[in-house]
């Protein structure tokens, strides 16, 4: 631009000095063409040296490019069923604890005795006295409290032609001090008898007629109650009757209701 201004007033001067002498139309003409000729070739020149350098243009967001999804051929022959992880928050029913708690929770409500304190093999041993008793009782070596006899037990009506009876006694089962008592008609035949284990006897005798007897249990063994066996026999020898009584309480007797017949006799024909 500096350059051009030079040439301007360089050309203005001459043409002025031109103008001094002679003054015409077609030198103010000239003048205005070349003025304008210097200038759009100034502007040409400098628009050519300056140039303006445009901005990159980016898209706001990369676009995203989709991955097919490769499927396993071998998957889908298989029959695994899908695992689904268990999620603890989802399960309702949990119920917390508390952090001082050790073990499961107890129900406070509670019928048994046990304490935290009682010695874990005392719950067995109950169960092995029990089972130690009814091996017992098997074996006839122990009576049965559960099953004592509480009410007189009846043994029927026998009625014999014999002047008196054999009765033979012992007891059956665990030797354990069974006492018993034998009374006939009212009257006390053995006021106190011990059983054994072997059998021991005695007679009793009639009159016409019945002649109730009974034998009565005076207590309870120490293993149970009162068991004992008898056998009957006639005054011939004769086998009449056997039984036992078994877990009598103190106080229950064994009823018999004997009645005496009236021997017939037959006289032989004597010969002439």
């Amino acid at each position: 631009m500096l350059f051009l201004r030079h040439q301007i007033v360089a050309i203005y001067k001459i043409f002025k000095a031109e103008f001094d002498n002679t003054f015409s139309m077609k030198h103010i003409l000239f003048f205005i063409l070349l003025v304008t000729s210097l200038t759009v070739s100034a502007q040409v020149d400098f628009n050519s040296g300056f140039k303006t350098i445009p901005a990159p243009k980016f898209s706001a967001k990369p676009k995203k490019k989709t991955i097919p999804e490769v499927k396993d051929p071998q998957a889908e022959k298989t029959d695994i069923p899908s695992i689904k992880t268990p999620n603890v928050f989802d399960n309702t029913s949990i119920t917390p604890k508390s952090k001082f708690q050790i073990g499961e929770e107890k129900s406070k409500f509670t019928m048994s005795t046990e304490n935290d304190f009682a010695n874990p093999g005392d719950r067995y041993v109950g169960k092995m006295e029990k089972d130690l008793d009814k091996a017992l009782k098997d074996a006839g070596l122990k009576e049965d409290d559960q099953q004592l006899v509480l009410k007189d037990v009846n043994f029927g009506e026998i009625r014999t032609s014999s002047a008196y009876f054999v009765i033979k006694f012992r007891d059956y089962g665990a030797i354990d001090g069974d006492l018993i008592k034998a009374v006939l008609n009212g009257d006390v035949v053995k006021e106190r008898l011990l059983l054994s284990s072997n059998f021991q006897e005695f007679k009793i005798y009639f009159k016409e007629g019945f002649n109730p007897f009974f034998i009565e249990a005076l207590n309870k063994g120490s293993l149970g109650g009162n068991t004992g066996e008898f056998q009957i026999y006639d005054a011939e020898g004769n086998f009449i009757l056997s039984e036992k009584w078994n877990n009598f309480e103190a106080g229950v007797k064994a009823n018999f209701l004997i009645y005496k017949e009236q021997k017939l006799l037959t006289k032989k024909s004597q010969k002439k």
